[in-house]
Formats: structure tokens, sequence, C-alpha cells
């Protein structure tokens, strides 16, 4: 038996055992960090650069781009070199940085999907009020308070997580570190801690989740009762990337975490922890580049 004192490294779950089919695999990542990281620059460079973008909107998009960006950056490169190299080490360190960057991007990255919604909540339902109550000062406040919220979720969560005895092994079911299956390495009731962070941290989720709805009914609302089609659709314009960003990330997260124990095996946790934690990433920016009429005229 071993404990987290003599772990030096982890062993995470190969996507193949076939060295074609880890070459495939490589390619692939490499083709996905591509497109993510040409698509979320675009975002980026263009919002950074033109002054029409210069609005509370593509504010948040240029935040939601950077942390798309680390996002695939914290797990990709290493499950990329791992199938690259024919290995599956990762040492301690490296996970539980891995670990706290994986929680950080994607806690961020809820919580500003959050505040999006709420941008477009104003802009719709409060147009006259839209430069008061998102003016720049508080655009970069609620920015720096979802960064925030990040980082305090996986500073706790990663804290706890790595204090933790670990006595069974240091073989992760997952191609990244993750908690659940760091959890399943350790040989102390203590884990109860960390599965009341995880109760606080599911609450807040909700609580966004309940916001959002909410925005969006009274969002529904307010496009229903504009007399204009033409206001109406352009309504609707300002909203579908936002709900399509927000659906995939909810959706794939939403599975990976509480698709029921009679149809959960490795294979299955692999696919779908790509799909919530990769795909986004790379999706996103052709969402919103699709749907607004100035990223596609830079």
């Amino acid at each position: 038996m071993s404990n987290s004192s003599s772990i030096t490294q982890f062993l995470l779950l190969p996507f193949s055992h076939t060295r074609e089919l880890q070459l495939c695999h490589f390619w692939l990542f490499l083709g996905i960090s591509l497109a993510a990281l040409l698509g979320n620059g675009l975002i980026i460079t263009s919002t950074a650069c033109d002054q029409r973008l210069h609005t509370p909107m593509y504010f948040f998009l240029l935040n939601l781009s950077l942390l798309d960006l680390g996002c695939i950056s914290t797990t990709v490169p290493k499950s990329m070199a791992n199938s690259l190299w024919g290995t599956r080490a990762i040492s301690y360190t490296g996970c539980a940085a891995q670990l706290f960057f994986v929680l950080f991007f994607i806690s961020a990255e809820y919580s500003l999907l959050t505040v999006m919604s709420y941008d477009r909540y104003v802009a719709i339902c409060k147009p006259l009020h839209y430069g008061t109550l998102l003016g720049s000062r508080a655009c970069v406040h609620m920015a720096a308070a979802a960064w925030g919220t990040g980082f305090l979720n996986a500073l706790l969560h990663t804290a706890n997580t790595f204090s933790l005895p670990l006595c069974r092994g240091n073989a992760v079911e997952q191609f990244f570190c993750e908690i659940p299956h760091i959890l399943k390495l350790s040989c102390s009731r203590s884990y109860l801690r960390e599965v009341g962070l995880l109760v606080v941290g599911v609450l807040i989720t909700v609580g966004c989740f309940v916001f959002i709805v909410g925005s969006y009914v009274q969002i529904f609302r307010a496009v229903v009762r504009m007399p204009s089609e033409q206001g109406r659709h352009k309504a609707f314009s300002m909203c579908l990337p936002h709900l399509a960003v927000l659906s995939l990330f909810v959706n794939t997260s939403v599975f990976a975490y509480l698709k029921p124990p009679s149809v959960s095996s490795p294979s299955l946790d692999l696919v779908v922890s790509v799909l919530y934690s990769v795909v986004p990433p790379a999706v996103n920016p052709l969402i919103y580049s699709l749907r607004n009429r100035e990223l596609k005229d830079e």
C-alpha cells in the first residue's frame, strides 16, 4: 500500500494501447487545439483592436475566449504528449496544478456565462439603462468576480483533495486529473470534507442556473411583447449564441457528473470528459462568429 507522501506521479487513462490509435488521438487533439487557438485568438484580437467591439457584450466574450483557451491548454497538451510518446505519467505536482486550473477555468466560465445572461437581460429588458447598469467599471467588477469565484473554488477543492492520504495506487481513470477519480485513491474518511465542498458547489451552481433561467424568462416575455418583427428577430439573434454556448457547457457537464452509475464505464467517461472539457472551447468561437455580424465582418 502506498500513501500520498510516497506518490511522485500519477498514471492517466490512455485513449488507446494501440500505437496507431494513439497517433490518431494525437492528431485529432492537435486539430481541435489549433481550431480553438485560431477561433478564440481571432475573437480576442478583434475585440481588443476594433473600437466598435468595445461594448459590454464583447468584453465578456473576450473573457470567455481567454477562459476557453486556458481550459483546453490545461488538459490537451499533456494528453497529446502522452499519446505521442506512449506514456501515461504525470507528476504529483503536475496533477495538482492540472486539477486546480481545470476547476479554475470551468468554474470561472460558468460564472461568466451567468454574468453574460444578465448582460442580455439588461440589453433587452432595460435598454435605456444599459449604459448605466453596465458601465466599464461595472463590467470589470463582474468579470473580476467571475475569475475570483473560479480561483477560490479551485483553490479550496485542490487544497482539500491533495491533503487526503492516498493509498489505493496512483492510476487515475481519466485522461486528466479530476476530483472524483483522485478521491477514489483515498483511504481516509476525510473525503467527506470534499463531499461537503461539492454540495456547496452544487448549491451555488443551481443558484446560478436559476438566475440564468429567470433572466431568460424575463427576456422572452419582453421579446414577445415587442411590436416589431425585426426587433424580435434582433433580440433573439443577441441571445441565441449565449444560449447555445450555455446549453453545450451545461448539458455536457451535467451528463459527465450526473449520469447513472449503471451506464458508467472508463470508455464512456473518457468520451464524455472530452465533450465537456475539450469540445466547447473549440466550438464556442464558431457559435459566436456565425451569429454576430460584427465578428464576421472582421
